[in-house]
């Protein structure tokens, strides 16, 4: 008994310093060698000051910026508190916050479908991308907004429009923090000082 137990308490002390230490340091080693700009969090600066992350949605509600999809993370786009709505589609809550989202985006522009993205929230709340299509659907408006056309925004949007990992893994999508500080650079237009 004795034997087993000594034996169970330096099983316990190796792992823990080989898989609890020596192992994580090893890998955040080799990712900050390796990967350093993906292993810091992808951090986009404007000025020499971090102003978000290309991995994690910001919010825009200016009409002179493309929109992410809707957050459920804590206080709006806040990355500490990252999660989708937990409602169910049966749910009344999220039907009439969709049904308003929708509405309110046909009153923006009446002529086009909604796309579903601009209306729903992604799992974690914080999906930094829309789809093509919904960067689409706000042309009109950003167009409008910035004194341009909206075929020069569509050559914005498609130079920011990323397919599919490795040709076949999931969609088309734009990086709406990315597009919107390529925006502000391409057509500064009526400033609109949301990024900073």
């Amino acid at each position: 008994m004795k034997k087993n137990l000594i034996t169970a308490i330096l099983m316990t002390v190796a792992t823990t310093i080989l898989l609890g230490i020596i192992y994580p340091l090893v890998v955040t080693g080799l990712a900050q060698l390796i990967f350093p700009r993906q292993a810091n969090g992808q951090l986009i600066q404007k000025d020499g000051k971090v102003i978000g992350s290309s991995i994690i949605a910001q919010g825009f509600s200016k009409p002179g910026y493309f929109h992410p999809r809707p957050s459920f993370g804590g206080n709006g786009y806040d990355p500490t508190n990252t999660n989708g709505s937990q409602l169910g589609p049966t749910n009344q809550k999220l039907i009439d916050r969709v049904k308003g989202d929708v509405a309110n985006a046909q009153a923006e522009n009446p002529s086009s479908p909604v796309p579903i993205d601009l209306v729903t929230g992604s799992g974690s709340g914080l999906d930094p991308h829309i789809t093509p299509a919904s960067a689409e659907f706000q042309l009109p408006r950003v167009a409008k907004e910035r004194g341009t056309t909206v075929e020069q925004l569509r050559a914005l949007v498609q130079k920011h429009t990323e397919g599919r990992q490795l040709g076949f893994l999931g969609e088309a999508r734009v990086n709406v923090l990315e597009l919107n500080l390529d925006l502000d650079q391409q057509f500064p237009g009526n400033k609109q000082a949301e990024i900073h």
